[in-house]
């Protein structure tokens, strides 16, 4: 099996073959013919997560030992089953494998949250993931049937799209006049303006500073798109809205984007946090109560919800994003394109002789 893997902090993905594993128990063996590349690798790449205020939390600190292959957005094709699995399955179909996976044994394993699992092991994060021609997945529950989607855009839902459908279910209880704000129109926030199109009826402001994603943000849907270097955000979001929007969702998770999404939030508002770039929220406390909002984080999505989208796509109620492959021995070229901002919508990387 050849896999590329990550071996020290900002160091290029290593090339490194070993024995294709067979699977155990409930375990399923899938040949990867497509992994995305997500945003979140590169907080792996560097080696830590912005905390804010100069702190960080490093992989040490999650108890992460490298050498380790990234990769949660795989689609492949099954090509064994462990001695315990009993599903209807088949050897030879194509499967997009959901990775948020959690202990299977706990209250939120049983409710379906395994992403709020105390022991949540998703593959690519904590097991061994997708930049890799195969990959071993704990149990068939976890395959999803992608039959009629293009196998590349699946890729893409696993963790962009669920993730982006998951935060939009939480702003979805918006009134009449409400106008939902979404903050950053990169890979995840590009899906969820695709999402939002149909499942979402109010109209979408999409905030961003880079003005070729703010023009696909108004191709997949956008109603309102708004660059900060170009205008006052806050000032034109009050135009737009009655009183401020009625939610906003934050695809980007900085100090500053926190800022403005709180500024901009009305009375009553939600406002949903998902992007992981970094940093601190400061807020008075008596902000809460007196203007009766609701802050909340919102972290990838369960399987229900992955299947509940997977529904919607196949329907054609949602608009794909603008998706491009590469091979995976570009895996680290392509990390260090996403951390420059030259993608545009996603990018996913194939196995050599896929």
């Amino acid at each position: 099996m050849k896999s590329y893997q990550l071996v020290a902090a900002n160091a290029p993905l290593e090339l490194v073959e070993t024995e294709t594993p067979e699977p155990q128990g409930t375990e399923v063996l899938v040949r990867v013919t497509a992994c995305g590349v997500c945003h979140s690798d590169l907080h792996f790449w560097h080696g830590f997560y912005d905390l804010g205020d100069g702190t960080k939390m490093t992989l040490e600190d999650r108890n992460i030992a490298l050498p380790f292959t990234m990769g949660h957005e795989p689609v492949g094709e099954v090509v064994a089953y462990g001695p315990d699995v009993e599903t209807d399955v088949k050897i030879g179909e194509t499967r997009l494998v959901f990775p948020w996976t959690g202990c299977g044994d706990c209250a939120r394993c049983d409710e379906g949250n395994e992403q709020d699992c105390a022991d949540v092991a998703p593959l690519g994060v904590r097991r061994p993931g997708g930049y890799a021609d195969h990959i071993i997945v704990p149990h068939p529950r976890y395959l999803v049937d992608i039959e009629g989607v293009d196998p590349h855009y699946a890729c893409t839902l696993a963790c962009a799209g669920v993730t982006a459908f998951s935060a939009l279910k939480k702003a979805k209880a918006l009134a009449a006049d409400d106008k939902l704000v979404i903050i950053g129109a990169g890979g995840v926030g590009l899906t969820g303006v695709g999402i939002a199109t149909e499942y979402i009826a109010n109209e979408k402001i999409v905030v961003d500073l880079d003005e070729e994603k703010l023009a696909a943000a108004r191709e997949a849907g956008a109603d309102h798109t708004i660059n900060p270097k170009r205008e006052d955000a806050s000032a034109r979001v009050a135009e737009l809205t009655v009183a401020g929007a009625g939610a906003v969702v934050d695809f980007v998770g900085s100090t500053e984007t926190v800022t403005f999404g709180m500024e901009v939030l009305r009375r009553g508002g939600s406002y949903i946090l998902v992007g992981l770039y970094g940093g601190r929220i400061d807020i008075p406390t008596l902000a809460l109560p007196t203007r009766d909002i609701a802050l909340r984080g919102s972290y990838v999505g369960n399987l229900g919800e992955m299947h509940e989208l997977m529904a919607l796509v196949k329907a054609g109620k949602v608009d794909p994003i603008p998706v491009a492959s590469r091979p995976m021995s570009q895996v680290t070229e392509t990390l260090k394109d996403l951390e420059e901002g030259r993608i545009v919508g996603r990018m996913v990387v194939v196995p050599d002789g896929v």
